[in-house]
This record gives C-alpha cells, sequence and structure tokens, in this order.
C-alpha cells in the first residue's frame, strides 16, 4: 500500500537499492535511497524508520516506504529506508544499534549520497518510535527534526495483559518520553501526528509524551486525524490524512533548511 498523498515528479526521482549499511554476525543489512533527479547541492536527508515487531526484514520494500521515499524525493531532500533487527521485543537493543549505525553511515557517506551532513531528520512509524529516544536524549547538531506518527512514544506502561520480557531499564531506554530529560527546550522540533482510533495504549502514551513536551519547553506541533485508523497515511484516503502529510512535508522544509 502507498501513500495517499502524491506530489509531480515522484515518477522521476532516482534510487539506488539495497545499498549495504553495515554487516551483522555475517549477514548484510540494507538500505534504499531516494534523490531528487539531477546533480546539485547537497541535500537534507530524511531517515524513515520503520516498526516492528516485524517477522523478518525487508520493511524498506513495502509500498508505504518506497512512496515515501518517492514523495520526499520529488518535494526536495534525501530520502532513506532501511531495514533493522526489531524482529522480536528482545531485539529492539539490536535495532536501536542498527538506527544508529544507519545515521553514522549516511552521515559518514554524505558527499557520495547526496546529503547534507548537517541537516538530517528522524521520521518514526508506529513501533519504530522507541528509536526516536537517542535523538532526544542527545540532541546531536545534525538531528534538525523529529517525526512520530502513531507511534510508540513511551514504553515504561506496558501494554495491559502483554509481558514483552524488557527490563525496566529497557523501557526508560527506549521511551521517548523519558528521553525529553526535565528541560526539553533543547530538543529538536518535533511533529506527532495521532490516529484517533488507534489502540488506546499507544495513544495514551502519546499523550504523555505530549504533555511532557509541552511541560518541558519543547517545540512541538501535534497533528490529530480524530477518524484516522493506524497507518491512516496508507489506509484512509481521506482530506484530512492527506492534509497531515502535507503539513509534516512543509514542518520538514521548515526545519531542514539550512
Amino acid at each position: 500500500m502507498r501513500v495517499v498523498w502524491s506530489v509531480p515528479g515522484m515518477d522521476a526521482v532516482g534510487v539506488r537499492r539495497d545499498l549495504v549499511y553495515k554487516s551483522e554476525g555475517g549477514e548484510p543489512l540494507h538500505m534504499n535511497v531516494f534523490a531528487p533527479p539531477g546533480a546539485g547541492r547537497p541535500r537534507p536527508a530524511v531517515i524513515l524508520v520503520h516498526g516492528g515487531p516485524i517477522p523478518k526484514a525487508g520493511a524498506k520494500n513495502m509500498g508505504v516506504f518506497v512512496s515515501y521515499g518517492e514523495l520526499l524525493a520529488a518535494s526536495g531532500f534525501v530520502a532513506v529506508s532501511f531495514d533493522h533487527r526489531f524482529l522480536a521485543a528482545s531485539r529492539l537493543p539490536d535495532a536501536g544499534a542498527d538506527v544508529a549505525d544507519l545515521v553514522s553511515h549516511v552521515r559518514a557517506e554524505a558527499a557520495a549520497l547526496g546529503v547534507d551532513p548537517e541537516r538530517l531528520a528522524l521520521w518514526a512509524f508506529s513501533g519504530g518510535g522507541p528509536f526516536l529516544s537517542a535523538g532526544l536524549r542527545e540532541r546531536p547538531g545534525w538531528l534538525r527534526a523529529v517525526v512520530a506518527y502513531y507511534a510508540v512514544l513511551d514504553l515504561q506502561q506496558p501494554p495491559p495483559g502483554a509481558d514483552s520480557g524488557l527490563s525496566h531499564e529497557l523501557r526508560v531506554a527506549y521511551s521517548a518520553v523519558a528521553a525529553l530529560g526535565p528541560d526539553a527546550r533543547t530538543a529538536p522540533p518535533i511533529l506527532v501526528a495521532l490516529a484517533g482510533l488507534d489502540n488506546p495504549w499507544l495513544n495514551d502514551g502519546a499523550f504523555r509524551f505530549i504533555a511532557a513536551a509541552l511541560a518541558r519547553g519543547a517545540t512541538l506541533d501535534v497533528l490529530a486525524h480524530p477518524d484516522g485508523r493506524h497507518g491512516f497515511d496508507i489506509l484512509d484516503d481521506d482530506p484530512r490524512s492527506r492534509e497531515i502529510i502535507r503539513r509534516t512535508l512543509e514542518f520538514l522544509r521548515e526545519r531542514l533548511q539550512p
């Protein structure tokens, strides 16, 4: 399934597929890089972080991430989709290391990829939300924006009746709300998009994140789709879904400009 918003030129972007960004245990992990057509100055990059747990790798080639890559590249960004090892709850630290290594690789290879290494954004979806925590905690200068779509932003309270076996320390480490700390004024600008018909546990965590971000001085945009489902950007082809995506692109343009 593809994203419900489109712009002219999506069919003309350049795509470099299945580039290796790291190897782990002899197994390569891959990324796809989408770029605007033609050579030119280095572009800001948006890194698309998929959710999970998923049964196997391959998320980077899903229609949603291919179409987002095309949408972002046609809008003037370099977009990166990639596979990470969030194959089960117990693999959360492995996947977190993969996300960090992917970012390091993109920055190290910025010239070859046509990327400005000082202008990056992370855009996480669903179970990819925990991987925003490191950036929100560490606040590197290159991280210019963070986007969370129907994302898990607080693991400190587990889902009712579920026990993933994660330790308290890991739940805190991978909770974006905890990563804000007592003062979020220096955190990168954040955009959170919510689906009104989403899982109540997921939305409750997002509400706690929003309240903490506002109380601690973060720069925060919140976009809600009252009638949207989890994955509204591919499932609900309606005016509100398209408006949220359009406004997200505007947010990225504003935050990633030189």
